[in-house]
């Protein structure tokens, strides 16, 4: 048994580990930068973890493995999680509780679902990007260039909506949502930190991976600041007509 589990054991190195054993299915093994095909080299900092020539069958067994590709993957797959809840509660709670008319529930519902769109093309990409036939990962790439527009549109939608209204509480969080994204978006053309640390980031810190974090903060931050506008907007109604 022992020697069995040595054979499906390969070792990484994470952080000051190196010889940290990785467990994974038959048919599945990593491979290092200079083993993967071009269409993978994307970031010659990260030196080790790629999965890579997989049928679809294994690329889904890959999920249950640790890769460079496992952070990238689960953040976005709790991030789907954490929308698809975030839509439950709004919409048997927080809505009905401010009172909301029905285009609320309607801009509230676009919103949430671009975003679990996002998510899950973002999932869908990280998962099959080592599928064996080229073609398949360059569509899932364009699938997942697909959800990031629709994420956006979703923010854009609620900010439409909401933006004119009377009051102009809405601009700060707007600004805040934009420093997130710039944030993210330095991560992930600088691709700092790994630069710095080549190769001792290929399982966890990289940009990549704090790129994928910030998405989700700063969508979850536009859904709290829709639900806050749209609360207020009910709370504190702006008046029907102004005095001349």
């Amino acid at each position: 048994m022992h020697q069995k589990l040595l054979k499906s054991a390969h070792y990484i190195e994470l952080g000051s580990y190196q010889y940290w054993p990785v467990l994974v299915p038959r048919g599945i093994r990593l491979y290092t930068y200079e083993q993967i095909p071009m269409s993978l080299k994307d970031n010659p900092y990260i030196t080790d973890g790629y999965r890579a020539y997989l049928p679809s069958r294994l690329c889904i067994k890959s999920l249950f493995i640790l890769s460079n590709e496992t952070v990238n993957i689960w953040s976005h797959l709790l991030g789907f999680f954490l929308f698809f809840t975030l839509g439950i509660y709004d919409m048997t709670s927080v809505l009905p509780s401010a009172s909301a008319s029905r285009e609320d529930f309607v801009i509230c519902s676009i919103c949430l679902f671009c975003f679990q769109v996002c998510m899950l093309c973002s999932v869908g990409y990280h998962l099959f990007s080592c599928h064996r036939s080229e073609k398949t990962c360059r569509r899932w790439m364009a699938l997942d260039y697909a959800g990031i527009s629709i994420g956006i549109l979703g923010c854009y939608v609620s900010g439409v909506f909401y933006a004119f209204y009377c009051n102009n509480d809405f601009a700060p969080r707007v600004v805040v949502m934009y420093v997130i994204a710039l944030l993210a978006f330095l991560f992930y053309i600088s691709k700092v930190p790994e630069r710095y640390f080549p190769g001792q980031l290929n399982y966890l810190g990289s940009s990549h991976q704090i790129w994928h974090i910030l998405a989700v903060v700063m969508l979850y931050w536009w859904h709290q600041s829709t639900v806050y506008v749209m609360q207020y907007r009910h709370s504190k109604p702006c008046p029907d007509s102004v005095s001349h």
